[in-house]
């Protein structure tokens, strides 16, 4: 108990110094300056609800995206989906699929993307269409990992694989995910250390860079064209430079005022610290309404960026249901609402089995 308060002390000084940085922080820099930004977009109903702040109080499959340690908290087997239009006729998805060992941990594999539709192609020479489409996509194939060591200490890691195609020409990328959630037992309700504060950190998208190479890079050159020889129809390739991946620390604590039979409220904040814009916050909250054995109704309500110079993104909103089919299998489904400021909303719509 001792380590544990001196971990919440050191947790509460290190979210009061970066509140102090975000509100003196500058006008916002590096933005665009990373490639495969996808990857920042959130693809969990849950979180998304919950202004993105989900890096401590997450516990299914979701958590391959939010948080990986989360997974060492599931308790069943799982298959996760979810679909999102996103914006100007693109749109994201995930499916993922997890499986429990209670003995090894959690292992999950799963895949996430977005779909930006079909476009023409187009040159210099023939700007209205050359007749010929494309679809772009942009691709992370993961494969997770996580296990509690103790019953208030879970870790977890993910490594991927990503793919962004344009045409003819791609870029790849190797990454990894880390995180760890540790559960205090402070301020539980209960007196029962599954419903203290918990205090999440993970670390995203830590890898390789990204540069784009194929055919649509390739020319021929007469690079000597006032000599007679060979020269003529040289194979030459434009190189492009290369750029990092979207590197997001995440840092957040979650606490739970109201636990009952029926009635349980989850407020969390999460401190994000990315490598292509400023610090910011994200605020969130879960309300469930359980009735033991037949369902559990979800109502969640968020913030997203507070701090964030010149965001567009805001309130969220979100609900779910998860019904029970006997002692161990269930299915869930999930809706999140967001506010993109001039650039509209959007919807996701998620569905889980659990087994």
């Amino acid at each position: 108990m001792k380590y544990n308060k001196l971990l919440l002390f050191a947790l509460l000084i290190l979210l009061a110094n970066n509140a102090v940085m975000l509100m003196a922080q500058p006008s916002p820099r590096r933005v665009g300056t990373t490639a495969a930004n996808f990857l920042e977009l959130g693809f969990d109903p849950k979180g998304l609800a919950m202004g993105d702040a989900c890096v401590s109080n997450v516990d299914n499959l979701s958590a391959i995206y939010w948080n990986p340690a989360g997974l060492s908290f599931m308790s069943r087997n799982e298959v996760f989906f979810a679909y999102q239009p996103w914006l100007v006729g693109t749109q994201t998805f995930i499916t993922a699929a997890g499986l429990v060992s209670p003995s090894l941990g959690t292992f999950a594999i799963s895949v996430l993307g977005i779909n930006y539709g079909e476009m023409e192609v187009t040159t210099l020479d023939l700007q209205e269409g050359t007749g010929e489409d494309f679809s772009p996509m942009d691709l992370a194939i993961n494969f997770s990992y996580g296990k509690s060591l103790t019953s208030w200490f879970g870790f977890g890691a993910t490594l991927k694989y990503i793919n962004s195609s344009i045409f003819h020409s791609s870029a790849n990328a190797l990454a990894a995910d880390l995180g760890v959630i540790i559960n205090t037992g402070f301020f539980s309700p209960t007196h029962n250390m599954k419903h203290g504060l918990k205090i999440g950190m993970s670390m995203s998208n830590y890898g390789t860079r990204m540069q784009y190479r194929g055919l649509d890079l390739m020319e021929s050159v007469d690079i000597s064209p006032d000599e007679a020889g060979n020269y003529k129809d040289v194979k030459v390739e434009y190189q492009t430079d290369s750029w990092e991946l979207p590197l997001i620390f995440r840092i957040g604590i979650a606490i739970n005022p109201i636990v009952t039979t029926n009635h349980r409220l989850t407020l969390e904040i999460n401190a994000l610290h990315p490598n292509n814009n400023n610090e910011s916050v994200n605020l969130g909250t879960n309300y469930t309404f359980s009735m033991p054995g037949v369902a559990q109704i979800f109502l969640r309500a968020g913030y997203r960026g507070l701090f964030l110079v010149n965001s567009e993104f805001g309130p969220t909103l979100g609900a779910g249901i998860l019904l029970y089919s006997g002692s161990q299998n269930a299915i869930q489904i999930d809706y999140a609402y967001r506010n993109i400021g001039i650039l509209g909303y959007t919807n996701i719509i998620g569905l889980s089995v659990k087994f």
